[in-house]
């Protein structure tokens, strides 16, 4: 990426050499040419919210900025970019969206995420540390942001307007209103789930900001909660965990199962741990941020229950099913089983066949199938 202070070589992570999306877009290069064109002042502490792959604290690294993200692999990836770039440890703090925000915030940058909830719960979290002098600088393509997303600035933070949209990018301009009164944050958010999906009927499902379907069950997940494998696995991973809802019902179900709940979002494993705790489970359960299965010792799980995205960002692509698939694979124990729900016109059942050998139809409706695979040795 061509920069205002020279180029910055950057990847995604984890790195795949055949991945031709890039690590970074319109809205980060517009960002970084307005903040040098316009000579903003980048002393004190400049916060960056949501940059995806660390394109922006990587050209920013000089000005020892703090990052805030909710994606453990955008986090990875920032790591991977600040040491190409040869940024000493430290230069940059990188922060999760559970930590707690710095006192104060003398620049605001804000890479606008996907999810609305997410971008109001950091808002909200971020607003007690701006000041009258805070300049507050949010970044996206024009299809990102819309009035709702302004509504939200405006809402939080104090009066809002775009800047001219170039290379499809636009930015979104905030005058801090330090002493205003905003609402209180709804987050966690917390409802009971509806009968007929087995044991969690009635139970209490807890969500961070930016955890898929926040406010109801998906219907995804509800048609695999209707057609989970009967007790006795013994090591039970929910891989891509989300608010944790499906390991639940194993655990419910079974209490003698020890389920590890994984996710790369730390807002999704908050909200799995949060569930849990919330509809005390009897039993053992582990909660862990990282890339999939990635830090789980090979044959060492019965099954693996995944609901996989189809999406990075706005972005559509199977890369991320394929690694949670291939990963399941080496976690299992030979005998162990992987099942997957997902939207028919995907075609998991291919890729399965390709790498287990086998793909069984457990159940299929008109827009899901449920489909398990058996690792064989």
């Amino acid at each position: 990426m061509t920069t205002p202070w020279g180029e910055v070589g950057l990847t995604r992570f984890p790195e795949d050499p055949r991945d031709r999306l890039r690590a970074w877009d319109a809205s980060d290069a517009y960002l970084l040419r307005y903040l040098a064109e316009e000579k903003v002042p980048l002393s004190g502490t400049v916060v960056v919210v949501g940059d995806r792959w660390g394109a922006l604290v990587t050209a920013l690294a000089a000005h020892r900025p703090v990052q805030i993200t909710d994606s453990f692999l955008s986090q990875e990836a920032t790591r991977a970019n600040l040491a190409r770039a040869g940024v000493e440890p430290g230069a940059v703090r990188l922060l999760t969206t559970q930590d707690a925000p710095p006192d104060r915030v003398d620049v605001l940058l804000v890479r606008v995420p996907k999810s609305l909830a997410l971008l109001e719960d950091q808002l909200l979290r971020l607003a007690p540390g701006l000041h009258v002098g805070t300049v507050v600088v949010g970044t996206g393509m024009v299809k990102e942001i819309h009035t709702s997303t302004l509504e939200l600035f405006e809402r939080i933070v104090g009066p809002t307007r775009t800047s001219l949209a170039r290379q499809k990018a636009r930015l979104v301009f905030c005058t801090p209103e330090p002493a205003r009164e905003r609402p209180a944050n709804p987050w966690p958010y917390s409802y009971a789930l509806p009968g007929g999906v087995g044991a969690v009927s009635g139970r209490t499902v807890v969500n961070h900001a930016g955890v898929f379907c926040a406010d109801r069950l998906d219907i995804g997940t509800r048609f695999l909660l209707q057609h989970l494998p009967g007790p006795g696995a013994g090591r039970v991973v929910d891989l891509g965990c989300g608010n944790g809802v499906v390991g639940t019902a194993v655990a419910l179900a079974d209490p003698a199962a020890e389920v590890l709940f994984v996710d790369e979002s730390f807002q999704a494993v908050a909200s799995a741990e949060a569930t849990y705790k919330a509809n005390g489970v009897p039993g053992h359960a582990e909660f862990r941020v990282g890339d999939g299965l990635a830090g789980v010792a090979p044959g060492s799980v019965d099954l693996v229950l995944n609901n996989p995205p189809f999406h990075s960002h706005q972005a559509t692509t199977d890369a991320t099913a394929w690694r949670m698939f291939t990963g399941a694979k080496r976690a299992l124990r030979p005998g162990g089983e992987l099942w997957v729900v997902g939207n028919r016109h995907l075609g998991y059942h291919v890729k399965l066949k390709r790498l287990f050998g086998n793909a069984e139809l457990v159940a299929s409706d008109p827009k899901f199938v449920v489909l398990r695979a058996v690792r064989k040795s």
